[in-house]
């Protein structure tokens, strides 16, 4: 056949799940997926002619495979393979709340404007003027039309920002910090060349929204179950203990598990289970819980793939993880990943999801797949400071207590079966501590309190890995949730409770 085309990746697929074993198993297809190695390959397909493609990489020997391919090739490929799914790659991206953005800056809309040199703005912390370098500065003249300027600090906390004038009126500027400081929201201010900007220091020992809901407890608790947190990678910390994990990306070290440079895993990690001591470090929701790390995301990427998604999966279903933790999303359903949830609730592990954070958007994939648990982001006010830009997402309805709330970021809908604790939550980030908010920050909440139901019941954790387990697991869960007053879309069964 011609190869015309240019060439994509897909992923190649049994009838049902990541391999080809088990009930409805097709012998044709079990015997092409061994055969189909990475390294080039040529498949005979019906009628004649041969198939080229390439394997990139595998899950197992009969599983899953990573392919490049042209579209022509991927259908003759369908032809030569009728029982074989033959799915396109796409991406996935972590599912922290967006910030704001200036998109439109200002010496395209003003008039009148005094000078062409840059206003400066020194950030630096409210308890000893230190400078704060690397903060995210946004300055809007006009919220409404996301119109204004915006900066990164520098080694000695200035953001040098193009508001066309000495001294300009500013509707609402935001300061986000990468660690250390809460972020901060001023409304109705003149910003004047040379102002300076105080941040507030994180205190280890604060009750966030997550403390506020679920007490610091001891370090054993959670101890005897395995939790895998399918990430960005999770760096040294002195508060986390990593029992190893894998590497899924393509082209890296499968042994490299440490933080892709995001931070988002690191985060992650530290709500599930870091075993610091407030106030010199956090703790969180089961410590004493085996912890693994399987880095999906490359190095310096904020996006990722099904496939390394879905490999990630697998390796923590295979180490015997008993709740694999996934903070991320995408769009559309995803027959990969879907493979992959399905089968870890087959082998006795339980998937827990994020939502999502297009504010009040349908559930994110793969929170929105049947077979896994998705959670929503709760907030509660007074649990972060009045002028912290987290107050953007106090919105209505408020609960049962009228100080809770669900975040504006996050995606509601009938496939979210539990809330959590989303908002301003502070954990483990490289270098120190940070706080963020989002549906990935009430996942691990919900997957730490999944540990420690499933430590107490010996009879659940005991049980053989299969689709029972995984189902006696989540059972647990519903049945510890506590309605917070929420309509069933926001919250479904309500927050769960530990043992």
């Amino acid at each position: 056949m011609a190869h015309t085309g240019t060439t994509q990746q897909y992923v190649l697929l049994p009838p049902r799940g990541l391999r080809a074993t088990g009930p409805g198993a097709s012998p044709g297809v079990q015997a092409f997926l061994r055969s189909a190695q990475p390294g080039s390959r040529e498949v005979a397909r019906s009628g004649g002619g041969q198939v080229r493609f390439r394997v990139v990489d595998s899950i197992g020997d009969d599983g899953a495979k990573l392919i490049e391919a042209t579209p022509q090739e991927a259908l003759a490929l369908r032809s030569a393979q009728p029982s074989l799914r033959v799915v396109p790659v796409v991406y996935y991206s972590t599912a922290v709340a967006p910030r704001r953005q200036v998109r439109t800056p200002v010496p395209t809309l003003a008039r009148g404007i005094t000078s062409t040199e840059p206003l400066t703005v020194r950030v630096v912390s409210e308890s000893d003027c230190a400078p704060v370098a690397g903060a995210f500065v946004l300055a809007f003249t006009n919220l409404a039309a996301s119109a204004g300027a915006q900066a990164v600090t520098d080694g000695d906390g200035v953001a040098r920002l193009d508001l066309g004038g000495p001294s300009v009126p500013v509707e609402r500027l935001y300061v986000y910090p990468i660690t250390a400081y809460w972020t901060m929201r001023q409304d109705g201010i003149t910003l004047t060349d040379g102002a300076e900007v105080q941040l507030h220091p994180l205190d280890l020992g604060y009750t966030d929204c997550l403390r506020y809901f679920y007490r610091n407890v001891s370090e054993s608790a959670g101890e005897g179950v395995t939790v895998g947190v399918v990430d960005t990678g999770v760096t040294e910390h002195p508060d986390l203990v990593i029992d190893g994990g894998s590497n899924t990306v393509v082209g890296e070290d499968r042994n490299d598990l440490s933080d892709n440079g995001d931070g988002h895993g690191t985060h992650v990690a530290g709500i599930v289970a870091a075993r610091g001591t407030p106030p010199t470090g956090i703790r969180g929701i089961a410590p004493g819980v085996k912890l693994r790390a399987y880095r999906v995301f490359g190095e310096g990427q904020n996006q990722t793939t099904n496939f390394a998604i879905a490999k990630g999966i697998d390796r923590a279903v295979s180490d015997e993880c008993d709740i694999v933790n996934l903070s991320l999303g995408g769009r559309a359903p995803d027959p990969v990943i879907s493979a992959a949830v399905e089968d870890a609730r087959a082998l006795g592990s339980l998937c827990i999801a994020a939502a999502g954070n297009n504010g009040r958007g349908p559930v994110s994939f793969p929170a929105a797949d049947e077979m896994a648990v998705a959670v929503s982001g709760l907030g509660r006010i007074g649990t972060f400071p009045d002028d912290a830009a987290e107050v953007d997402e106090i919105t209505t309805p408020f609960g049962s207590d009228e100080a809770d709330f669900i975040g504006g970021f996050s995606n509601v809908g009938p496939q979210v079966d539990l809330t959590a604790p989303g908002v301003a939550i502070i954990s483990t980030y490289p270098g120190g501590y940070t706080e963020i908010s989002g549906t990935s920050m009430a996942a691990p909440a919900v997957s730490g309190v999944a540990a420690r139901l499933l430590a107490g019941s010996a009879e659940t954790l005991a049980a053989p890995r299969d689709g029972a387990r995984s189902e006696a697991i989540l059972a647990l869960l519903v049945a510890s949730a506590r309605d917070r007053g929420f309509p069933d879309p926001l919250e479904g069964h309500g927050l769960p409770q530990p043992c």
